[in-house]
This record gives C-alpha cells, sequence and structure tokens, in this order.
C-alpha cells in the first residue's frame, strides 16, 4: 500500500495539472458513472491529502474522495489521451493532461460534512502543515501496545507505512516493541519531526530515501541498494543481512498483520519489555 507521501505527490501532481480547469470526468469501467458524471465539465478548484487519502475538489460540497489500497493505481499522461482500457475506474483529462485511477479501494463522490468527518477520524499527519503531534502523543502515552504497531494506527498518526515505521525507529535506536507509555516525550517529539523531515523528502524526491549522508554507498563503499521499492534503507526488507552501523543481523517479525524490521544491535531490548 503506498505510504502518505506518495498520496501527497499525487495531490501536488494533479494541482500542477488541473486545478482552475475545466475537467472531464468518465468513467470507462462503469462503476463510478454517477460520480463521474456530476463532475464532468466542472472546474477542479484543489486536491489535497491526509495520510493515505486523496481528495479531489470540485466546488462547494463536491469532493471526489480516493483510497488506493493495496492495489489501486494512479497514471498521469500528457497531451490527448489515448483511448481508456476498460480497467479504468476513473478518467479524469484537459486538452494538455489526462489522469487514469485503476482498482482503487475506495473512489467516491462525498459531501463537505463527509470529507470532515474522514479527517476527524485520522490522526495528525507529519505532511500537513499545522498537524498537532500532542494529539498522537497523548493516545501513545497512556497505550500498552508496542510503539510499533502504534505507528501504524492510522487513527493515531496518519500516512506512516511499513517503511517509514521501521526505518524512523532505527534511525531513533527505539526498541519497535517498546509500550507506547514507556516512550519518553523527547523521544516521540524527535521520531515526529524526524517523519516530517523522511516524508517531505519523499514527496520531494518521489522515493524514499533514509540513510544519512555518512551512510550512503558511496561514503561506506557498499554495493547500492537492488530493490522494486528503490532508495536506501537501514532494515527495511533486509532482514538477515548485516546493518549498516554495527554489523549485527537484520531480524523480522510479524507485527500488526506487516513484517517489521529491525536491527537488535541498534535497537536491543529495554527493560522494559
Amino acid at each position: 500500500m503506498p505510504e502518505g507521501h506518495t498520496i501527497h505527490r499525487l495531490a501536488l501532481d494533479h494541482r500542477s495539472r488541473f486545478e482552475g480547469q475545466r475537467v472531464r470526468a468518465s468513467s470507462p469501467q462503469g462503476k463510478f458513472s454517477a460520480g463521474a458524471a456530476l463532475v464532468d465539465g466542472q472546474v477542479m478548484t484543489t486536491a489535497e491529502a491526509h495520510g493515505k487519502h486523496l481528495f479531489l475538489g470540485f466546488g462547494p460540497d463536491r469532493w471526489i474522495h480516493i483510497h488506493l489500497g493495496l492495489f489501486g493505481k494512479l497514471d498521469f499522461g500528457a497531451g490527448t489521451a489515448p483511448p481508456p482500457t476498460e480497467t479504468v475506474r476513473l478518467r479524469l483529462a484537459t486538452p494538455d493532461a489526462c489522469a487514469d485511477l485503476r482498482g482503487p479501494t475506495t473512489c467516491a463522490l462525498i459531501t463537505d460534512a463527509e470529507k470532515q468527518a474522514i479527517h476527524d477520524r485520522l490522526g495528525p499527519d507529519p505532511l500537513r502543515p499545522g498537524d498537532d503531534p500532542g494529539r498522537a502523543w497523548q493516545r501513545i502515552s497512556r497505550s500498552r501496545t508496542t510503539i510499533a504497531a502504534l505507528l501504524l494506527d492510522q487513527k493515531i498518526i496518519a500516512g506512516v507505512g511499513n517503511v517509514y515505521r521501521a526505518e524512523v525507529l532505527f534511525r531513533h535506536s527505539v526498541d519497535p516493541y517498546l509500550p507506547g507509555r514507556d516512550l519518553t516525550r523527547d523521544q516521540w517529539d524527535a521520531l515526529w519531526a524526524d517523519l516530517v523531515f523522511l516524508m517531505g523528502e519523499g514527496v520531494r524526491h518521489n522515493r524514499i530515501d533514509t540513510v544519512r549522508p555518512e551512510h550512503l554507498p558511496e561514503a561506506m563503499g557498499r554495493p547500492p541498494r537492488v530493490d522494486d521499492h528503490g532508495g536506501e534503507v537501514y532494515v527495511y526488507r533486509r532482514d538477515r543481512q548485516g546493518c549498516h552501523i554495527c554489523g549485527a543481523e537484520v531480524r523480522t517479525a510479524g507485527l500488526a498483520a506487516r513484517n517489521l524490521f529491525w536491527c537488535p544491535g541498534c535497537q536491543p531490548a529495554t527493560a522494559a519489555r
């Protein structure tokens, strides 16, 4: 599933192509025909993201809500759009650009109130200016659940996925099995600030890179990572490989229905667990 930086990047991509323009909307697949008909020919006023949710605005009280889920994909094209395939749930097009949505978990036309209800059930997003990390801390500091599981709970913090979870905990030497209530406020503030930085870099570069300059391949004389996710990382999907810093074998285990990755040398088990 795409992490939050990808959805914020998609919001930027929509704004750069369609904001302020009248957009043709259609649903070649047919599953969103009624919704597409209601925005066809309307001006896209904005596009925004919150966590893993994308919202495309078409005037007062009219939003297209998209959640890509595990299989959703958005592709952009320039110039005259080619004929769409039957798998396209939603096509947006102008004379200069098009966007095709395939396989989303959610593609629905919603009102302002329905959109606000989605925001209300989500936690603060490191990529939304003004979101308060204190809201997340109030829940984390009272929880016996592991910090690794809490970071993936979108009701607590929105947009963090499996890669950022593993990497930010490594970068701050936090035991992923530490209960939330045993995390200090200073540790949480450092984790949040790093997520703001790392995810912001993800939006800018459209990939996840979490390795500090001194640990990059060229600095350490090691081969670059070869992986379909791209980017240089410390522990994510590096199980049974040596840690770039301490050399210990990176471990993996299931946690919160996802594979957790951590270094037992750099993230030692705490007395609390």
